[in-house]
């Protein structure tokens, strides 16, 4: 009888030791060190309801609505000047591999498919690579779906990061593919160096207060690798991004061009 009592008290403290598993097996990460910081004015409720009730034809692109740093960009308190992107090393990934865990409880299979299958995407056009997270891995992003919006951190910033995507509302191919590309360490593409040569910013139809998010990035904090201005890029603002009067606050110079909204 003692000796069943002992080895019952050495299986549990072996199995106590043992690293957590998710529903599918995958090991499941610490708490990320970083899970977002919001303004104080920052209106949960009012967000979360207009993420929730948005739709593919709408005139915005749901990320907009997000209530962040040009719409969904989260920012690091660690980082008050800003990560300088893809020109900063510590912001990059390691070797392009970028590990992750799904809270899986957050969304069903159809919707873990979904989010898996965007990473696809990039496996199959570049050379990015996201894996399921491993117990030796120090940094990764933690993919939740607080009713916080859609948004990321841009960049790795270390021991843990989140990507929220609201459920329902966020988790649509094309958001995903874009919270992963801020992830990556891509910011948009309305905020590059040279955008005043390719589009129009109607100042007068911006809503007061979010002038900010139409700021530009200069050659010194970005890069665009070379590859010209896509008015049809996946990180591009809607025509209509933060209007405050239904008329467009971007418009293409190239007039054959209708730029924004990608297929959802």
């Amino acid at each position: 009888m003692v000796l069943r009592i002992i080895l019952f008290l050495v299986t549990i403290g072996v199995s106590s030791q043992l690293p957590a598993k998710s529903h599918r097996g995958r090991s499941i990460p610490p708490e990320p060190r970083f899970d977002g910081v919001f303004e104080r004015d920052h209106n949960h409720e009012e967000i979360a309801n207009n993420v929730n009730s948005w739709s593919p034809n709408n005139l915005q692109n749901v990320w907009e609505l997000s209530g962040l740093h040009e719409g969904d960009i989260m920012i690091h308190p660690d980082s008050p000047s800003w990560k300088n992107g893809l020109l900063d090393a510590t912001a990059r990934w390691p070797g392009g591999v970028v590990p992750y865990f799904i809270q899986e409880d957050d969304f069903d299979r159809e919707q873990i498919e979904l989010i898996e299958g965007a990473m696809e995407e990039y496996h199959d056009r570049t050379c990015l690579r996201f894996r399921p997270y491993k117990d030796t891995d120090d940094d990764y992003v933690k993919i939740q779906a607080k009713n916080s919006g859609c948004w990321s951190l841009v960049g790795r910033h270390g021991h843990g990061q989140v990507l929220n995507l609201q459920n329902p509302g966020c988790v649509h191919h094309g958001v995903i593919v874009h919270e992963l590309m801020h992830a990556l360490g891509f910011y948009h593409q309305q905020s590059a160096a040279d955008r005043d040569e390719w589009v129009t910013i109607h100042w007068e139809n911006i809503k007061s207060g979010k002038e900010h998010n139409f700021n530009k990035y200069d050659n010194r904090t970005v890069t665009d690798y070379g590859i010209a201005y896509d008015y049809k890029s996946v990180m591009h603002y809607s025509a209509h991004a933060f209007s405050r009067n239904g008329e467009p606050t971007i418009t293409a110079k190239v007039m054959s061009v209708r730029h924004s909204q990608y297929s959802y």
